[in-house]
């Protein structure tokens, strides 16, 4: 078991709190913002909020360890943005994958929030700082790399890989054997039938490359 502070206060927060509250072995006891979002009153779920910059004063690098399952804001730039902060002060990260999502050995990265009904399927690893939200198919011999966003009930085929960046939306299809490029977004029920181009935003079944470039989100 590991004493947890958990980054931010919005939902995604909230929601970390309660799995890992009532689906882990793990403590949490704190809550964290950057300075300048520090609320008027500082207590979240009956817990403190503490200043992100100075952090390591009442909770010491030795004893506690992060979780911090943001929004996919920006294409996941602002996530990596704070992940790599948190990493900069040296402290460790929990995942949290739910006891009812089904597994094979997998390997999992640093700060993944993985939610129920997730299927990942045999001889597929997951990068850092992933989130998988619930009911997904994460099909065999994929690759899911750093700061990557599954919505819902995403069917990623097998032999895939999701490169960084990328967010995929609510029942969004991936055929076997595609590379998601970089910075792809793919929109809710859009089914991929080729390889996508970096930075591109992908509609439609089958899915067209809209003009629009998420390198600016």
């Amino acid at each position: 078991m590991s004493k947890i502070i958990i980054f931010g206060i919005q939902d995604f927060a909230e929601l970390a709190h309660y799995y890992l509250e009532n689906d882990s072995e793990h403590e949490v006891v704190a809550f964290c913002v950057n300075e300048q979002y520090l609320p008027e009153i500082k207590l979240f779920k009956g817990l403190p909020i503490v200043a992100f910059e100075t952090i390591e004063i009442e909770y010491p690098i030795s004893k506690f360890k992060f979780f911090a399952p943001m929004a996919p804001n920006r294409m996941n730039k602002l996530r990596k943005e704070v992940y790599d902060a948190i990493k900069g002060k040296g402290y460790e990260f929990i995942s949290y994958v739910s006891s009812k999502a089904i597994l094979f050995d997998n390997m999992i990265g640093d700060n993944c929030f993985i939610l129920e009904n997730n299927t990942i399927q045999p001889f597929t690893s997951i990068g850092d700082n992933v989130i998988l939200w619930s009911g997904n198919h994460i099909g065999h011999h994929s690759v899911i790399k750093d700061h990557v966003m599954f919505t819902s009930h995403v069917v990623l085929s097998g032999h895939c890989t999701v490169e960084s960046y990328s967010t995929l939306g609510v029942n969004a299809t991936i055929r076997d054997g595609l590379t998601i490029a970089e910075g792809t977004f793919v929109a809710m029920a859009a089914s991929i039938i080729k390889n996508t181009e970096p930075w591109g935003l992908y509609l439609g079944n089958p899915a067209k490359k809209s003009e629009k470039s998420t390198k600016n989100i």
